[in-house]
C-alpha cells in the first residue's frame, strides 16, 4: 500500500510521515528535547547523531566535554558537564534542562561501562563503583526524568541502554553484567509504575564497533575474528543503536513499554558447535 496516497489508513499516514524515505530515518517532533548521557563518544555519540538527524534538540552530558560535539547538517548537541554518579550534579543537570528548554521528552540512559577485571582479583570497592555507574546512576537519572515527564500532558520516554552481558555470562566484567541484568528488571518495573504517561524501554546491543573496540577485541585481525562469530558477519555500528532508540521514542512505537530490544546481529554462535566432532558437514 502506498501510505502517502491513502486517506483512510490513519496509522499508515502516521508511519509514512514519521519515516523519511530519502534520509532513511524516523523523524520526531522538532520541539522534542532529548538527553543522552555519555552522548559524546562511542554508542552514545551514534545515538546523539541519530536524534539530531530526526529533528530533535539533543543535550548530552559527561564529565568532560568531547573534542567535538555530535552534529547533523549544522545542528549540534548541547553539552552540560555532569558526572552521572554525583547526585548534586544530576540535580543541576535536570534543573538546567528545565530552565533552558522547559521540557524533557526522552532520556537515553547510555553512560556506563567497565574495564576488564576478573571478579576475584578486584576489591569490593571496585564492584561497588561498577554497580553505582551502571545501575544506581541510571535509576537516579530515570527518577529525575520521570518527575519532569509526569508533569507534562505529553509524558515522555526513558530508554535504558542494556547489553547482551545482562543475559549471558560476562567473564571479566561480572559486576557489569549483573548491573545490566538488573537494568532489564528495572525497565519492566518502572514501565508499570510510571505508566501510562511515561514509557520505559531497554535496548541491549551486542558487540558494537567504536573508537575503543581495540581495548576489547584487539587489532583489525582480532576484530575480524570476532566479527566472524556473529551471524551477520560484522559488529554493529553506533548509528544502528541510535536508530533503534529514535524509533522506540517515536509515536510509531507508542505501545512499546517494558520491553528489551536485542540488537546483536543474530547472537553468538554456540561454542560447542565448533568444539564438537559431529555434524561438521
Amino acid at each position: 500500500m502506498d501510505y502517502s496516497k491513502s486517506h483512510d489508513n490513519h496509522l499508515g499516514l502516521r508511519l509514512y510521515n514519521l519515516f523519511n524515505r530519502e534520509r532513511g530515518i524516523f523523524t520526531v517532533d522538532q520541539r522534542k528535547v532529548v538527553l543522552v548521557t555519555g552522548g559524546g563518544k562511542g554508542i552514545g555519540r551514534g545515538i546523539s547523531e541519530r536524534f539530531l538527524a530526526s529533528g530533535a534538540t539533543v543535550v548530552i552530558c559527561g564529565r568532560e566535554q568531547p573534542a567535538s560535539l555530535p552534529e547533523y547538517q549544522g545542528r549540534s548537541a548541547e553539552f552540560i558537564a555532569a558526572d552521572v554518579r554525583d547526585r548534586a550534579a544530576v540535580d543541576a543537570l535536570f534543573a538546567g534542562i528545565a530552565q533552558r528548554h522547559g521540557r524533557l521528552d526522552v532520556l537515553v540512559n547510555n553512560a556506563g561501562g567497565a574495564p576488564f577485571a576478573m571478579a576475584d582479583k578486584v576489591s569490593p570497592r571496585f564492584h561497588e563503583s561498577i554497580i553505582a555507574l551502571n545501575l544506581l546512576a541510571p535509576l537516579h537519572l530515570a527518577q529525575k526524568a520521570n518527575a519532569l515527564m509526569q508533569a507534562r500532558e505529553e509524558g515522555g520516554v526513558i530508554v535504558f541502554i542494556g547489553s547482551v552481558s545482562g543475559s549471558r555470562p560476562s567473564p571479566g566484567t561480572a559486576a557489569y553484567g549483573a548491573a545490566k541484568a538488573a537494568i532489564l528488571s528495572l525497565t519492566q518495573s518502572l514501565a508499570v509504575e510510571w505508566a501510562p504517561k511515561v514509557r520505559v524501554v531497554a535496548v541491549s546491543p551486542g558487540l558494537v564497533r567504536t573508537e575503543q573496540s581495540d581495548l576489547h577485541y584487539g587489532d583489525e585481525a582480532g576484530l575480524a575474528a570476532v566479527a566472524a562469530t556473529i551471524p551477520q558477519g560484522r559488529l554493529a555500528e553506533p548509528a544502528e543503536i541510535g536508530d533503534a532508540c529514535v524509533w522506540l521514542s517515536s509515536p510509531a512505537a507508542a505501545y512499546a513499554s517494558g520491553i528489551n530490544l536485542l540488537l546483536h546481529g543474530g547472537g553468538e554462535r554456540p561454542a560447542f558447535l565448533a568444539a564438537a566432532s559431529a555434524n561438521k558437514s
